[in-house]
């Protein structure tokens, strides 16, 4: 017997045995146990042209790992392309697949269907909702097949119509267009999160969290602390924790009030409010609240308060194609030549020439 057939052994002894844990939920443990012994988890990965070689590898390798660990293919996985030919990712290089799309709706269609379907994308993917992705997709939720969004592939099932006002996430530079785009979505700035059949993906380092959430479900917690410290990293963050937290601020718990308050100013960009209703819902108060500004990021509430609104014009311009006013109006201004100058002070550019 190798070695990693007699850790998958010494697994299984161990979670058969009693334990503190095990003992207060029986259930639990015969449901890890069968995790490692039943068929293995099967899914297929779209791959979209210009997709994030780093949300791919940090999905697929944590469950690569575990497979090394246990000596069993717990995790079983194919790579499939529109047309089956190799696929560039926004690296420049390509990587190899394993069938293309119509293939995999064929299967689909004969009930030979993946436990999951993991979407990996990129920039551009806007530009890739092409009538064989629309029916495998279709098809995929008429068979109730579970759906992973990685990054910008949450735009195609927006694009779709598949999420409906489903509650969903994407990478943070796209979360305005989204919102803009699709009126109707709940779009979270989270990492991940998933809504009935749908789990989307901030994508990138966040497919990571992604992957240690989807091993907790079907692995040993053993297992899980293995996988994690096999590729250096502490645990995998929980899905509701926000993408975007201000440079400098990320590895300071003591700026906590400070990260609340810039949260409300975020989830009122379209309609901003009033700086003094902020103090009561943080429970600080006006003044302490200017102090935390200006000794972390060096300005004051309303200053900052007008440049996050300012980065999320810039990005609708830049991702949209929303008239000025409409951009003007989704971040708060009522004034297009208010928001031009603003725009111009901020970035020594008007609002239209971003776009040329």
């Amino acid at each position: 017997m190798n070695k990693h057939a007699v850790e998958a052994s010494q697994v299984k002894t161990r979670l058969d045995r009693p334990s503190c844990h095990t003992a207060t939920d029986p259930g639990l443990r015969a449901r890890t146990v069968v995790s490692l012994q039943t068929k293995p988890t099967v899914f297929t990965v779209l791959l979209f042209p210009g997709f994030s070689q780093l949300s791919l590898s940090s999905m697929i390798e944590p469950m690569r790992v575990a497979n090394t660990l246990l000596g069993l293919e717990q995790f079983r996985w194919r790579l499939v392309s529109i047309d089956g030919q190799p696929v560039k990712c926004a690296s420049g290089f390509s990587i190899g697949v394993d069938g293309d799309f119509h293939t995999e709706r064929t299967n689909v269609e004969m009930s030979r269907v993946p436990d999951l379907m993991l979407l990996c994308a990129g920039e551009g993917i806007e530009a890739q909702c092409s009538s064989e992705v629309s029916a495998l997709l279709r098809l995929c939720v008429r068979q109730k097949i579970v759906i992973y969004a990685l990054g910008t592939a949450t735009w195609l099932l927006a694009q779709l119509g598949l999420l409906n006002s489903s509650r969903c996430t994407i990478h943070w530079n796209k979360i305005p267009a989204l919102s803009e785009t699709f009126y109707g979505l709940n779009v979270n700035d989270a990492l991940f999160m998933q809504d009935g059949p749908f789990v989307t993906c901030a994508g990138e380092f966040a497919a990571f969290d992604l992957a240690i959430d989807l091993l907790k479900r079907r692995c040993s917690p053993e297992t899980v602390a293995k996988v994690c410290q096999h590729v250096i990293a502490d645990r995998g963050r929980a899905g509701d924790a926000y993408q975007y937290i201000p440079p400098g601020l990320q590895y300071t718990g003591k700026n906590e009030k400070l990260i609340q308050v810039i949260r409300i100013m975020l989830q009122n960009i379209e309609m901003p409010t009033a700086l003094d209703d902020i103090p009561q819902q943080v429970g600080l108060s006006r003044r302490q609240i200017e102090r935390l500004f200006q000794r972390n990021l060096g300005t004051t509430p309303g200053q900052y308060y007008l440049s996050l609104r300012l980065a999320r014009a810039r990005q609708l311009l830049v991702s949209t194609n929303l008239s000025i006013t409409s951009v003007a109006m989704a971040c708060g201004f009522s004034s297009s030549s208010y928001f031009s100058n603003c725009f111009r002070n901020e970035f020594g550019l008007r609002p239209h020439e971003v776009r040329l």
